[in-house]
């Protein structure tokens, strides 16, 4: 049986070198577009399979290689050394160079043939932030982020982000206290933005590999997040 999806990896010009990225076609191998932001463990296992889940539902998913500066597709576990490496890539990469990737991303992808529809952006922890920075600084369409560290440190954004956008949390994460999120809520409030909190979530909770994965609140999210995209990315009927 062939694979509905078509996966493969394919480079971004970049000023100084290519940037890999990891690509998903949906069964129709045309359709409004995802730039998907990884976490700080690189576009591995769990993030590729997020691209091919949403590529299920009709989109085109284009998932960046943050740390190609420094370690060229890097796959990294959540424990252990390889959670020290990540730790360390993540304070190794310039804060600005990764705003600038995010924005080459979403522009990249607004170039490529297969884009039938708008653009959004979807990002997890050092992602969420990334997409929260697209979306304050691009003309992405929508935007999601789960559990995006270091949001509340960005609020000078906030007016910015003119775009429908959901941010995700939950409810026991010890990265992101609660009043983390509230000053989120707080600054989003004038925006088309809205906040969900996940009751008995902790970080990493739609992360079906860690030990934090919390599949109700994955569940409820993923749906969320699927609404916001249905009706904003797809062309009108």
């Amino acid at each position: 049986m062939a694979c509905a999806v078509h996966t493969r990896w394919i480079e971004l010009p970049q000023p100084d070198g290519p940037q890999a990225a990891y690509l998903a076609l949906p069964p129709a191998g045309r359709g409004p577009g995802l730039v998907l932001f990884q976490e700080i463990f690189g576009v591995n296992a769990h993030i590729r399979a997020v691209a091919e889940q949403y590529a299920l539902a009709g989109y085109v998913v284009l998932a960046p290689d943050v740390f190609w500066r420094q370690a060229p597709r890097v796959e990294l576990d959540y424990e252990g050394a390889d959670l020290q490496r990540a730790r360390a890539l993540l304070a190794s990469t310039d804060p600005a160079s990764l705003a600038q990737d995010a924005v080459a991303a979403v522009q990249a992808l607004r170039k490529r043939p297969e884009i039938t529809g708008g653009v959004g952006v979807l990002g997890y922890c050092m992602g969420g932030r990334l997409a929260y920075l697209a979306a304050a600084s691009t003309d992405v369409d929508a935007a999601v982020s789960y559990y995006g560290g270091g949001i509340q440190d960005r609020l000078d954004l906030a007016a910015r982000v003119r775009c429908p956008m959901l941010l995700h949390y939950g409810e026991t994460d010890t990265h992101i206290p609660s009043e983390a999120v509230e000053r989120v809520r707080q600054a989003l409030a004038p925006s088309r933005a809205q906040v969900q909190v996940y009751p008995g979530a902790g970080h990493g909770f739609n992360c079906w590999a860690r030990g934090t994965y919390h599949p109700p609140s994955a569940a409820l999210a993923l749906a969320r997040s699927l609404a916001l995209f249905a009706t904003t990315l797809f062309p009108a009927s």
